[in-house]
């Protein structure tokens, strides 16, 4: 019985949990920086109708209404079914992990704020300082966390050390570009990352959110240039991408930082394969 509580159960109240927590993420992202309270009723963005308790369950409304307002049919942002689900995700991924449960609580919070930063660089290309502190504050939690279980006190240096290594080259090339090729926020945010992932997933952070960011450009403009469509259906591709196109980086740091710190995939390993 503990192990069906431990292996099913706890996992599948952690996921539940964690979509509803999404569905309070859409409300803060879209009420964020706006003045408006997010104790608000939630209602239609098009015809502004306050919507009903069931056409708020997280994720099933979406799919029972087919992504549109029960009042005037207008399509729903695929974002707020997205966000709904990787929280989840995180949430199960957390539960599934094999850390204690404070650590294990520490990770889905640092996940839901990767996501927070994630949708946000999407839809303003920017990273807020507030979620990059947040992030900072969490990281630093772990350490303290780490040098309770048995650590040593060196571990706050070596975290240092590790986000000042992560955020060092995007500094470098924020500086050197005067702000053209990177913005400083994907400094900021490499420095949490850094030291939650720490000085020996450094070097695979940095060289694989590089990578995923060449690669996943490239493929864009391709199917764009295939299509001849211009555009995808997103905020930061109002017109079509080109090789001098601005498009956020965090999206590819927080793929990066998911393949090393979830993944384990070293990006030295990845190169031998490669070859």
């Amino acid at each position: 019985m503990e192990l069906f509580i431990t292996s099913f159960l706890y996992p599948l109240y952690a996921t539940l949990f964690g979509v509803i927590i999404g569905s309070f993420l859409n409300v803060f992202l879209y009420r964020f920086h706006t003045g408006k309270s997010i104790n608000g009723s939630s209602h239609c963005l098009s015809c502004n109708v306050t919507l009903k308790w069931y056409e708020l369950v997280p994720l099933v409304s979406y799919v029972v209404l087919h992504g549109r307002c029960r009042t005037c049919q207008s399509n729903i942002p695929p974002r707020y079914f997205m966000v709904e689900l990787l929280t989840g995700i995180v949430f199960w991924l957390a539960a599934t992990s094999a850390a204690p449960y404070l650590l294990q609580g520490l990770m889905a919070l640092f996940l839901t704020v990767l996501i927070l930063v994630l949708v946000y660089d999407l839809a303003h290309t920017i990273i807020p300082d507030e979620f990059v502190l947040a992030l900072i504050v969490l990281a630093c939690v772990r350490l303290v966390f780490e040098v309770y279980t048995g650590s040593s006190l060196m571990v706050f240096g070596w975290g240092l050390l590790a986000g000042l290594s992560a955020a060092g080259p995007f500094v470098f090339l924020w500086v050197i570009s005067q702000g053209r090729w990177i913005g400083l926020g994907d400094a900021k945010l490499a420095f949490p990352l850094g030291i939650w992932i720490g000085i020996q997933g450094v070097v695979s952070l940095v060289m694989l959110a590089f990578w995923i960011g060449a690669l996943l450009s490239l493929l864009i403009i391709a199917i764009q240039s295939l299509l001849k469509r211009g555009q995808f259906d997103l905020r930061i591709m109002g017109r079509a991408l080109t090789m001098k196109s601005e498009i956020p980086f965090a999206p590819f740091l927080i793929m990066a930082f998911l393949a090393v710190y979830i993944f384990g995939i070293d990006a030295f390993t990845l190169i031998t394969y490669v070859i």
